[in-house]
């Protein structure tokens, strides 16, 4: 069975055009990275367990705030070039993230150095255009893109 992640990409729509939320992953493998390197906020969960309530329990983690609440978009599951299927939901929200903390984890660093650190899941949230954001993302979670802007519609001016 293929491990399990699912995610909540805030959007906010403002004069006609669609903003996402999405995280930049800490830890030094990512620290030089920023195009192509961006992702949802999202995280691991098992079979026994409800996507939309992981979702929001992964989404409070990696942001450190309250998942908003509102009306869902529930996408198709995603298969990642990992081969890791993601689940995400959409909802509207426009949340101040300047305050913004993600929960940490722990990593050996240089790897067989024997010196173990903490590092951010997540080391900065920002508001992106679904433009900016195509390049930003990760290349797998593009096509949610798509069909946020698919779902919203005549609300938005498009990409």
């Amino acid at each position: 069975m293929p491990r399990l992640s699912a995610g909540l990409l805030v959007y906010r729509v403002i004069d006609g055009i669609p903003e996402v939320l999405i995280g930049h992953p800490g830890g030094p493998f990512w620290a030089r990275k920023d195009e192509g390197a961006w992702s949802i906020p999202k995280g691991e969960y098992d079979d026994t367990e409800d996507p939309w309530v992981a979702a929001r329990r992964e989404f409070t983690e990696e942001v450190g705030l309250p998942a908003p609440d509102g009306p869902r978009i529930e996408f198709a599951p995603l298969r990642q070039p990992s081969g890791k299927v993601v689940t995400v939901y959409a909802v509207e929200a426009d949340l101040d993230v300047r305050d913004a903390v993600s929960n940490t984890f722990t990593l050996e660093w240089p790897k067989g150095s024997g010196t173990f650190r903490e590092y951010p899941e997540l080391d900065r949230v920002g508001w992106f255009s679904v433009v900016d954001a195509r390049e930003k993302l990760l290349k797998g979670q593009r096509p949610l893109l798509d069909s946020l802007l698919q779902e919203l519609g005549d609300r938005v001016c498009g990409d």
